[in-house]
């Protein structure tokens, strides 16, 4: 008697043991999935998090002042009154400063083979030392011939050149063996007396630009700095 109350015992304990171990077996098989249903959650799961770009990305470069914001140019040329102001005997008083310590002129020749027109102002052709200026916090280019000012021109825009500029478009100064020695030794003595070193002078580039509608673009550069400014092939 006690055999079989045991025996029905251990029967009816085990039962709940199979219910659970059908009930976990039950809930894995749920929570598997194909190969082919996680393989299209993980690409959903990268599509969400992927980073999109343009089409044209690294197909070509970005042109320089591709993304300059446009300027009117006719516009700008009537709004900009003519200058009125003039230099004491036409001559510039920050020239003798710029060049105490060079040898040459520090400012960029511009030689001019037809007239050029800013408004009411015509220039005449010729060679012109091109030099920035400012006068009641605008900025003009003075246009100097034998050391007096002839003309003055406004400026549009002034801007910071970019770096590397005057490296990549400078011509490179060749030098025979003589004019490398000379170098060297007045590198020497300015290193070691002060007194004697001299500044190197300010680099200068111009450009020149036919624009429509018989305007032309003219950008001196010089220093760090370059400057802008718009005349005319024909007077307007």
């Amino acid at each position: 008697m006690k055999r079989i109350f045991v025996f029905l015992l251990l029967i009816f304990l085990s039962i709940p043991c199979a219910n659970a171990a059908f009930w976990n077996r039950s809930n894995s098989n749920n929570n598997q999935t194909s190969p082919v249903q996680n393989s299209q959650q993980t690409n959903s799961l990268q599509t969400q998090t992927e980073t999109t770009y343009p089409d044209d990305l690294d197909e070509e470069p970005i042109a320089e002042g591709e993304y300059v914001e446009s300027i009117d140019i006719e516009k700008m040329y009537r709004d900009i009154p003519a200058p009125t102001f003039k230099y004491i005997h036409d001559i510039d008083p920050g020239e003798y400063q710029d060049t105490l310590n060079s040898t040459w002129s520090p400012y960029p020749l511009f030689r001019l083979t037809a007239p050029l027109y800013f408004k009411t102002i015509a220039i005449q052709p010729g060679y012109y030392l091109l030099t920035p200026r400012e006068h009641e916090g605008k900025w003009y280019v003075l246009f100097k011939e034998a050391g007096k000012v002839k003309y003055i021109v406004p400026c549009y825009k002034k801007e910071v050149v970019p770096m590397d500029f005057y490296k990549n478009n400078l011509p490179k100064i060749k030098m025979t063996k003589v004019q490398l020695i000379r170098e060297k030794t007045l590198k020497f003595v300015g290193e070691h007396f002060k007194s004697s070193k001299r500044e190197p002078i300010p680099d200068t580039y111009l450009e020149a630009e036919d624009l429509d509608n018989n305007f032309i673009s003219i950008i001196v550069y010089w220093g760090n700095y370059r400057y802008y400014l718009v005349l005319r092939t024909i007077q307007l």
